[in-house]
């Protein structure tokens, strides 16, 4: 890939379009980069790229345009640039592409999906450290892959949304994963066909394809997209079969990567070793091992790195214990999926949900759920959708709405739910929802929920509670 001198339009000024004008510019290229935000763009000034706002066409002689994963491929300046036959990648497809320009090109385990993504990167990540591999996760995570491969790392944790998927035309993952499909970023992609086959294009050149066999688009796409030559490997919460990785009583049991399938398995890990607990994600420590075995990994290192795995912000952690109840901050789930795994993974559930559903139906998650629920604490733009779909399945079920103009929401919604609540039970923050008609993002969210518990704790212990 010649770039030196090359003419390169690079779409956004976010982190990936810095990462991509920073590499650009070392490399030699000619770099214009362009944003409809005028102080984002600024924050590039010193770079040794040209900033142009707001641009609508790319500049005249323009070779190659760079974009942002978030940039919709109907933008007027992407539309203009394939009118003009200029070709269009990601940062992603960059990374890839300068990757293996090395003379050791970095190796790629790509993890996909619509929940569960970061959790399963950051185990993976882990593991492979335990291995004592040069690995580090990147991609969706915060850490552009861009920056990776340019630091160079030997194995690349790689978590890639739709969006940065679309726009990977080469991308040839060692080992790949899509961990399962749900309703998510269906006005970007157009609908929930078109945003499963995205994810599903990470296995296009995949040599070794893994999916959950008993996830129905985990193993649609695996059928549809693994190319001839590779490798199958699935994974199941209960006991594998030849060539899977699965559940045998308490431990993880390897019947893939042995020498005779049919005949041998490896023990991998135990139930115990995985943090936090629940089906949702078992199955992400599944398939962190099985894309990690994929590069050789030996079974005590699954063991360690799977032990020693620290869960990231807001994803299922434990904010607090107040008489007998667990306060458990999973603002993280931002979609009905995502909120169907945390709350299944608890027993007597008082659920803290609401926000913006974009368009989601709640009423599968709400089915599912019902029997755990010992009430429901609604706030959000669409508290009212959820709480319809509480009576339709959940009739007897107490519901507490709180006022959206109660002056701390938050305090007042756990408040709710400590009334809600009896000893043994757990208070979930499982929005179900985007965060962004009441927060700043759903850490936010999640932070005013754990403030709001440390709050009501101390209240507690001031009356001897």
């Amino acid at each position: 890939m010649k770039l030196a001198g090359t003419r390169v339009l690079v779409a956004g000024a976010g982190v990936t379009g810095r990462s991509a004008a920073e590499a650009l510019t070392e490399l030699g290229a000619d770099v214009t980069v362009t944003d409809g935000d005028a102080q984002r763009l600024a924050e590039l000034d010193g770079l040794g790229a040209a900033l142009e706002p707001g641009l609508d066409a790319p500049p005249e002689g323009t070779e190659l345009v760079v974009t942002s994963p978030g940039w919709r491929p109907t933008a007027p300046l992407l539309a203009a640039a394939a009118e003009a036959g200029i070709e269009v990648i990601g940062d992603v497809e960059l990374a890839w592409r300068l990757g293996q320009q090395r003379e050791r090109p970095p190796t790629w385990l790509v993890v996909t999906g619509t929940n569960g993504k970061t959790t399963t990167v950051g185990m993976l990540e882990s593991v492979l450290r335990a291995a004592g591999v040069d690995a580090v996760a990147c991609g969706n995570v915060g850490f552009a892959v861009l920056d990776a491969v340019r630091a160079g790392h030997a194995v690349l944790a790689v978590e890639l949304s739709s969006f940065q998927l679309h726009w990977s035309s080469t991308l040839a993952p060692r080992a790949s994963v899509v961990l399962n499909v749900a309703e998510d970023h269906l006005d970007w992609h157009g609908g929930l066909e078109a945003y499963a086959a995205a994810k599903g294009s990470v296995h296009a050149r995949s040599a070794t394809v893994v999916h959950n066999v008993a996830e129905a688009w985990s193993q649609r796409l695996a059928d549809e997209y693994a190319p001839d030559g590779a490798r199958r490997i699935g994974f199941r919460l209960d006991a594998p079969w030849p060539g899977e990785l699965g559940i045998a009583r308490d431990l993880f049991v390897d019947r893939a990567y042995v020498g005779d399938p049919a005949q041998g398995a490896e023990e991998l890990a135990t139930l115990g070793d995985i943090r936090p607990m629940g089906p949702h994600n078992v199955a992400n420590a599944l398939a962190a091992a099985a894309l990690a075995r994929a590069c050789g990994v030996p079974s005590a290192a699954v063991s360690e790195g799977l032990r020693t795995f620290a869960p990231g912000a807001h994803r299922a952690v434990v904010a607090g214990e107040v008489d007998g109840v667990r306060y458990v901050n999973d603002s993280k789930a931002t979609n009905p999926h995502a909120a169907t795994g945390s709350l299944l993974a608890q027993d007597g559930v008082v659920w803290v949900a609401g926000g913006q559903l974009k368009g989601a139906s709640v009423d599968d998650l709400v089915e599912g759920v019902a029997a755990r629920l010992r009430g429901v604490v609604l706030l959000g733009v669409d508290a009212d959708v959820i709480g319809a779909a509480v009576a339709r399945h959940a009739p007897d079920v107490p519901v507490t709405r709180v006022d959206p103009g109660d002056h701390e929401p938050m305090t007042s919604a756990v408040n709710a739910a400590h009334a809600l609540a009896e000893a043994g039970d757990t208070v979930v923050l499982a929005p179900a929802a985007a965060s962004l008609d009441m927060f700043r993002d759903y850490a936010a969210r999640g932070e005013a929920f754990t403030a709001a518990v440390d709050v009501l704790r101390r209240e507690r212990l001031g009356d001897g509670g």
